[in-house]
């Protein structure tokens, strides 16, 4: 066990210990060393008072300015005020019965004081704070502990503030100085330090926690950086030299099969895009070790299609071929469209059916018994050689005579587990691709890290139209709000039909909070994603906006809703309508947000746009302007024009590129952990490493991991790197590690 690897007991006794623990889940003296400083102050720099927010836990650096004991009326006791400034702001201090604080807190007197933002009598104050006196006098021990330095500020919590955790830190680098460091592993190995200039961890543990200088900051957090970029790389460049080993059927392409085909007869040419991309599939396919690809393209850039041009290469090649969708109502329409472009190529074995064809079969969780076990069957002797499906696809009585290819379509929506049951049906590995329009941040963060193979699709196919898409500030500007009805009116007079967007079902109980939790305790649901908020206004829903819009705005329309508690065979129903133009307007929940294709759509009203994230709404808005007519998306929301929320949705209205919006949905919800199961991060494992601003340290951390593990698989001749290895996979994340 190295040094880092000791329990803070030792360091920092039994209580302040618990206290690091159950507060900051500090466990070890390593643990606490990589809890760095989220800020410094200069010394002599007063922080800004100004800027404090009730209820806010701060630890700010001021200077006492008035000191006075205020005795109680008519009963023992007394309260001290200390009122302390920067210079710009004031703050009162308060310590009831604490009279003989006075002997220290003199006014002209500067520290450190930390404590919870409270308001008394509309004036800011800390009730008993804790503090940290830094003496004037440069002869005492604490002017020279401070003088020069950068006093640093660390991720907090009330019962450990900023100041204690600096103890802590301080104790912590004094035991390991004085004992020359010994025990402290070295995970970069000597050579690629010197390569890249980077100090040794000693050095960088000491200046990230006790930098006299800017300079000194920086020279630790850019070694620190790449211990977090080398460590992640070398754990992706053994997964990488593992699935490279697994063996895979190969499935190549043919030249005289399903796929040319069903080429021949195509009504138009392939983009540019989907040729090479196809090409890119087509080569890994033919490999003998699994594909684990990413396809990323904008909405409508023909995703699908690919998609579908591998299913059938694995059918030529005598494999099957399955396609994972998150919801049936996309499942249908995969389904619908693909039987519709493969025609009699879809109807092998069956009557009229092609000679060379094979059948495409729908595998969902509300068929019936007959038409499931017919399904079943077909997929377990292989007469379908494309399968469609939701998670029922997933149980384990479903099996697969020689399952070559797992497509998933719009990844997010799945965990790992559920894509790895699916993987876990072929005798071998299957290949898989993963589509996803706007990637999700662990998605960009996994691409940027290198982890997947990547195509991309950023052609649109000819005869695409360009959306245009616009904020409705529904309250500041409320005619905007009634031309948005006339625009929908409007293109529905043209002959076009229209979605109108809701966060939520509308049949929930009463009670918006008691909703809430139900939802929370329910998050596989892709719906009424944004009606978890404890907001005073529950978000609209669409049995209300339905009803409202057929009395008001969109009298004499054919509207319909759609969500997902609808019956399965409703929603079919309902959808079947909407594609043969029989239903104007669409009231729906995010249930259309991926897949669905009605050319005739052009017009989208997204309500309550605020609750959504932003590759929700760049998604929603890919549903219209997928024929030959413009498509409007309205983004209709209360928020006001400053608020975080108004710049998120001026975000997507401002561009169609769905990469510079993942950037931003990034730079929102953070990398997440990057190797752990959760979508955005709550807490990320990166704690320097930026996946947005350190792309060009993660390439080089990439290559330099890959040559390492090529020369030395196991890192036996490492044994530091793979302890820092054994500390970043935890059991949760070697586990996603090695399924991949």
């Amino acid at each position: 066990m190295g040094a880092l690897d000791e329990s803070l007991t030792k360091t920092v006794g039994d209580r302040t210990a618990k206290v690091l623990a159950d507060s900051l889940k500090l466990h070890t003296l390593g643990d606490l060393l990589h809890h760095y400083p989220r800020r410094y102050v200069e010394r002599g720099r007063l922080t800004n008072l100004d800027e404090l927010e009730v209820d806010e836990h701060v630890t700010i650096l001021a200077k006492i300015e008035k000191v006075t004991l205020i005795p109680f009326r008519g009963r023992k006791g007394d309260r001290l005020e200390v009122v302390v400034t920067d210079g710009r702001g004031r703050l009162s201090l308060v310590f009831f019965n604490q009279g003989w604080r006075q002997k220290e807190l003199h006014t002209g007197a500067q520290g450190l004081f930390a404590g919870k933002v409270g308001l008394f009598n509309r004036t800011r104050q800390l009730t008993s704070p804790d503090y940290q006196l830094i003496e004037e006098s440069a002869g005492t021990d604490a002017a020279a502990k401070f003088a020069g330095r950068l006093i640093p500020v660390y991720p907090a919590s009330a019962q450990m503030p900023s100041w204690k955790l600096s103890l802590c830190v301080e104790t912590a680098l004094n035991g390991l100085a004085g004992n020359g460091w010994e025990g402290v592993g070295e995970p970069l190995p000597a050579e690629l330090r010197e390569k890249h200039e980077l100090i040794p961890l000693p050095e960088a543990l000491e200046l990230i926690h006790r930098p006299h200088t800017q300079a000194d900051r920086e020279r630790a957090q850019s070694r620190l950086r790449w211990d977090e970029a080398f460590v992640l790389q070398v754990a992706l460049a053994q997964r990488r030299a593992a699935d490279s080993a697994l063996p895979a059927v190969p499935r190549p392409a043919r030249t005289d099969g399903l796929l040319a085909a069903f080429d021949a007869r195509l009504p138009f040419t392939l983009t540019e895009g989907q040729q090479t991309v196809s090409a890119e599939i087509f080569a890994d396919l033919a490999g003998s070790h699994p594909m684990h690809r990413l396809l990323q393209g904008e909405v409508g850039s023909g995703k699908t299609l690919v998609a579908l041009r591998a299913m059938i290469t694995v059918v030529d090649a005598g494999g099957q071929a399955v396609l994972l969708a998150p919801t049936e109502v996309l499942a249908q329409q995969h389904h619908r469209s693909i039987v519709e472009m493969m025609g009699d190529l879809a109807e092998g074995g069956m009557l009229g059916g092609a000679d060379i064809g094979t059948k495409v079969a729908l595998l969902t969780g509300s068929m019936g018994t007959a038409a499931r076990r017919q399904t079943m069957l077909d997929m377990a002797c292989g007469d379908a050689g494309i399968a469609i499906g939701t998670h029922a696809l997933i149980e384990d009585k479903v099996q697969f005579q020689d399952l070559g290819l797992v497509v998933v379509d719009e990844q997010h929506r799945f965990g790992v587990e559920q894509r790895d049951a699916l993987r876990a049906k072929g005798e071998q590995p299957p290949h898989l691709l993963v589509m996803t329009a706007t990637p999700i941040p662990r998605t960009v963060a996994m691409t940027v890290f290198g982890d997947l193979e990547t195509s991309v699709l950023d052609q649109l196919p000819a005869g695409r139209s360009p959306i245009s898409t616009h904020v409705v500030p529904a309250v500041e500007k409320p005619n905007f709000l009634v031309r948005a009805w006339e625009r929908v009116r409007e293109e529905v007079g043209k002959g076009h039909q229209a979605y109108v967007v809701c966060p939520r079902i509308g049949d929930e109980p009463d009670d918006p909070k008691a909703a809430a939790r139900k939802r929370r305790a329910l998050p596989d649901d892709p719906e009424d994603l944004g009606a978890a908020s404890d907001d005073k206004r529950p978000p609209l829903a669409v049995l209300e906006t339905a009803g409202m819009l057929a009395e008001g705005p969109l009298a004499g329309l054919r509207i319909e809703i759609l969500h997902g508690r609808l019956q399965p065979d409703a929603k079919d129903d309902v959808m079947r309508r909407f594609t043969a133009g029989q239903v104007d307007v669409l009231v729906a929940t995010t249930v259309i947000e991926v897949g669905v294709n009605v050319p005739n759509a052009t017009a989208m009203v997204i309500m309550d746009a605020d609750r959504f994230g932003v590759s929700q709404l760049h998604q929603l808005r890919g549903r219209v302007g997928r024929g030959s007519a413009p498509g409007l998306c309205l983004l209709v929301s209360d928020m006001p024009g400053a608020s975080p929320a108004r710049a998120r949705l001026d975000a997507v209205a401002g561009t169609l590129d769905g990469f510079e919006l993942s950037r931003i949905d990034l730079e929102q919800r953070r990398e997440g952990d990057v190797l752990g199961q959760a979508q955005s991060g709550v807490k990320s494992s990166l704690k320097v490493l930026s996946v947005l601003d350190d792309e060009e340290v993660i390439a080089t951390a990439r290559t330099e991991a890959a040559a390492l593990v090529a020369v030395d698989p196991r890192l036996e001749d490492h044994p530091d790197l793979r302890t820092a290895l054994a500390g970043l996979l935890d059991e949760d994340r070697a586990a996603y590690m090695e399924k991949g």
